[in-house]
């Protein structure tokens, strides 16, 4: 896959000064722990960018719970962390996590190419034996401008108006018991919208997490998906969402869209229905 790169590949180029490193460890259950995580240890020279705080915009009564970031100051955060249009990213998690590829949707949005996601995250790096710090980098800022792409988004409206569209797809990235309603961890309704296919995001990954699927595995995942369709990815709020829209493209689907705000966005509206239990044909 075109966006990912290997820690031997990101040992390679180390020393090159036009590459920036991100961390976007974060966990949904305790806000703070990836920030922590980060001052315990992280790659040399990597900088911290908080999901919450960083990726995403402030959460309203619709939106969903990580609503899109104001885009003026996204791109002021990427120019004060010392990217230019021409610097290469490389963003990491923890492992082969969420948060990753959100940044990685993030920066594509803004029209930003080279950016990769580290494969295995900071386990794989240190399991390759690559050194981990505590020393946080001095930063000096630059101007980012941003080329915005159209039409990679949707709204609560959109998907509402084509969930009967015969030509529109819309996928839920979310664990298959999240999808049926058996279990809600986050949200005070569970199910999912109707007309919703799942496909959870982490079987984009090897049966044992440590690696992405090539494009033929990918392709194989979803074979039961129109190349010719509109595919619409949500999740619970715009954050699983994005492996899977790293995923499709890389196995070839061209008109693939977010949901930013997902299911928790979609259930802000009490007159909008919500499924329990499997979709019936």
């Amino acid at each position: 896959m075109k966006n990912l790169i290997s820690v031997q590949r990101l040992m390679r180029r180390f020393s090159q000064n036009q590459i920036v490193i991100v961390d976007v460890r974060f966990n949904l259950q305790d806000p703070d722990a990836g920030r922590k995580a980060y001052l315990k240890e992280h790659i040399p020279g990597a900088i911290y960018m908080d999901l919450n705080k960083d990726l995403s915009g402030k959460a309203g009564k619709h939106g969903g719970n990580h609503p899109l970031p104001d885009w003026e100051l996204f791109t002021n955060k990427l120019g004060q962390i010392g990217i230019t249009n021409e610097t290469t990213v490389v963003v990491y998690d923890q492992g082969n996590d969420m948060f990753a590829p959100r940044l990685w949707w993030l920066m594509d949005y803004v029209g930003h190419d080279k950016v990769y996601i580290l494969e295995g995250g900071l386990n794989q790096w240190k399991q390759e034996g690559g050194e981990v710090t505590t020393e946080i980098p001095s930063l000096i800022p630059v101007t980012y401008h941003p080329r915005m792409k159209q039409n990679r988004t949707v709204d609560m409206k959109e998907v509402r108006d084509k969930i009967t569209n015969g030509n529109t797809v819309l996928i839920d990235s979310r664990s298959y018991p999240r999808y049926l309603g058996d279990e809600e961890p986050l949200y005070r309704r569970a199910g999912h919208i109707p007309g919703a296919v799942n496909y959870f995001w982490k079987d984009v990954l090897t049966s044992d997490g440590t690696r992405w699927k090539d494009k033929e595995q990918l392709e194989s995942l979803f074979a039961n998906l129109s190349k010719d369709d509109e595919i619409i990815v949500s999740c619970g709020s715009g954050v699983s969402a994005c492996p899977n829209i790293l995923a499709l493209e890389a196995a070839g689907y061209h008109n693939v869209k977010l949901y930013p705000g997902s299911f928790s966005d979609w259930i802000s509206y009490d007159e909008n229905d919500v499924k329990v239990g499997e979709e019936t044909t």
